[in-house]
């Protein structure tokens, strides 16, 4: 196996076992699917590429398809946030792997070039890179590929806009849109990551500082609820008019970009979208702005601009880098502006990515079983979204009630 894998460096692999020993011990769901799959094989003779950020969590979620019958390989889906050790592990377990940290963008595009040469059956894919690939440059494995599985909001933005011009070339289900994925994942998930990476990264204290949120989506909603946990005063800029009524309600300030930006020391950028932290908005900041981007691509803070309005710059400590704007203004951008909880910090909590990974591993199994969908995005179906809610309750220990006969009917008629 390590002939057909492009790694680091193979002698990681016993740390990064360790790491992937620690999170399965919180992803009870993970737990019990891997139980199930060992014994009824639902992946037995497929391939399946994935595409995701390569850490403990991720590692699992590879075992997990592994130990239900299929041949693995995984590819990065950010350069950042790929744990060499655990990498490392996965080849150890019979697992082909293409990435390492820190890769160059042509290293970037090589690899995922080297993971389709697996020439897969299904993909998991984090953004929409794998799959913009093999319809721009290996469209020889449209015919091939059956099917597969999308995590994030730019992801689904990006299927959509390619079955609407009528490109997609296969089913992929589309996991972010899943209740028990958002609002988990996107929210608790996001919010506490974030956090975590971003004094981990900074070691400044939060309480008594202003922030501003860009983007009130799930995961703006859980950025904004933590930092006002930690005691900040928080700014939340929407071009949403209903999404900036429920930030108002929940307490928070809101104004536009051009007014937030003289006024805060952290922002964070969490909308899926490009250069909506701009040179305007940076001339405008004070001496000492910590900018960080929890959406998804390196492109929702213009790096571009930055560049252009500084007179220097360096790098002041890991995954942070100084801009020198003028003699009286500094600042600082987090992760190379890629996503700072996985760039910076080790992404989600275990107990979060056990519902979203559940969902993955799920919905793979109902393309299995399902043959004929047209090509197209489709929502993960209800009954796998409420069976990954279960079974996590279950894993707690708690129960829930359910409705009588009587209520059933009550429900379900019109007459009074």
């Amino acid at each position: 196996m390590l002939e057909v894998s492009n790694i680091r460096d193979i002698d990681l692999a016993n740390d990064g076992q360790l790491k992937i020993d620690w999170v399965k011990q919180y992803m009870p769901v993970l737990n019990s699917l891997d139980k199930e799959f060992q014994k009824t094989l639902p992946f037995k003779g497929k391939r399946i590429l994935i595409c995701l950020h390569l850490e403990a969590k991720t590692a699992y979620l590879t075992l997990t398809l592994k130990n239900g019958g299929a041949e693995v390989a995984v590819v990065a889906s950010n350069p950042l946030s790929t744990q060499d050790d655990v990498v490392a592990a996965l080849v150890k377990n019979g697992v082909r792997a293409h990435a390492w940290y820190g890769a160059t963008d042509q290293e970037y595009i090589d690899h995922i070039h080297r993971g389709l040469d697996f020439e897969p059956d299904y993909i998991i894919d984090d953004g929409g890179d794998l799959v913009a690939t093999i319809h721009s440059e290996r469209t020889e494995l449209l015919s091939k590929i059956k099917g597969g599985a999308e995590e994030t909001t730019t992801g689904i933005l990006r299927l959509k806009a390619m079955a609407r011009e009528g490109l997609l070339g296969f089913p992929m289900i589309a996991v972010n849109d899943a209740k028990s994925k958002y609002l988990f994942d996107n929210r608790y998930g996001t919010g506490q990551s974030v956090w975590d990476a971003i004094m981990r990264t900074t070691n400044l204290v939060v309480a008594g500082k202003t922030v501003c949120i860009i983007g009130y989506g799930w995961c703006g909603k859980g950025v904004s609820l933590r930092a006002r946990g930690l005691g900040a005063r928080v700014i939340v800029c929407e071009i949403d008019p209903i999404k900036a009524n429920e930030a108002w309600m929940d307490g928070h300030e809101v104004m536009t970009m051009q007014d937030a930006a003289p006024q805060a020391d952290f922002f964070i950028t969490v909308t899926g979208n490009k250069n909506v932290i701009r040179k305007e908005h940076m001339k405008l900041m004070k001496n000492g702005a910590v900018l960080a981007n929890a959406g998804h691509f390196d492109v929702e803070i213009s790096k571009p601009d930055l560049n252009e309005i500084a007179i220097s710059k360096r790098i002041v400590r890991k995954n942070i880098e100084e801009f020198t704007i003028d003699k009286n203004k500094k600042i600082y951008l987090l992760a190379e502006g890629r996503l700072v909880n996985l760039a910076a910090g080790d992404g989600h909590p275990c107990e979060v990515m056990d519902m979203s990974f559940a969902l993955q591993a799920l919905s793979l199994v109902y393309l299995t079983r399902n043959n004929n969908l047209e090509n197209q995005p489709y929502n993960v179906p209800e009954e796998i979204d409420k069976r990954v809610a279960l079974m996590k309750l279950n894993s707690l220990g708690l129960e829930i009630d359910r409705l009588t006969e009587e209520q059933e009917k009550y429900l379900a008629t019109w007459a009074i």
